[in-house]
């Protein structure tokens, strides 16, 4: 990575052990945001955290980056007010979604109020099954399901 990588997005999609939720990391900035389809906070789950933060400092150390001694404390975490589900199933499809949404766009920044082009406080059962018909149709596309 180099300057240009500063502004890149790495999406980390995560399983807290039942739950999918999306993390948008930009290693360079040390940002890390947090989009959840349940709305709960990133203090919800310290083994993620933890887990972010440590790879964030190997990262950091690795590419030898001087940073004041805060450390862990100098990552910053953004909670995205994103499109809430409305049951228990369909967080992985909100993540596919988030993801799908923040690369259509091209954009290098989340807002912490969710991108204007994809506002609304969930999405619909169309807007869900459609991110379900991509998924099927790029796994058929890769023969996984043979």
């Amino acid at each position: 990575m180099d300057n240009k990588d500063a502004e890149k997005l790495f999406f980390i999609p995560f399983n807290t052990g039942g739950h999918w939720l999306l993390l948008a990391i930009n290693p360079i900035r040390e940002i890390v945001y947090y989009l959840d389809s349940l709305g709960n906070d990133w203090t919800t789950y310290p083994d993620m955290k933890v887990l972010i933060e440590t790879v964030l400092q190997a990262f950091r150390a690795q590419r030898d980056i001087q940073t004041s001694r805060r450390g862990a404390n100098s990552i910053t975490w953004i909670k995205v007010a994103c499109p809430q589900q409305r049951n228990q199933i369909d967080c992985g499809y909100f993540m596919l979604r988030f993801m799908r949404d923040t690369l259509a766009l091209g954009r290098l920044k989340i807002p912490t109020d969710y991108f204007d082009e994809f506002k609304c406080a969930f999405y619909t059962k169309d807007q869900v099954d459609e991110i379900k018909e991509e998924w099927c149709q790029f796994m058929i596309k890769l023969n996984v399901c043979s």
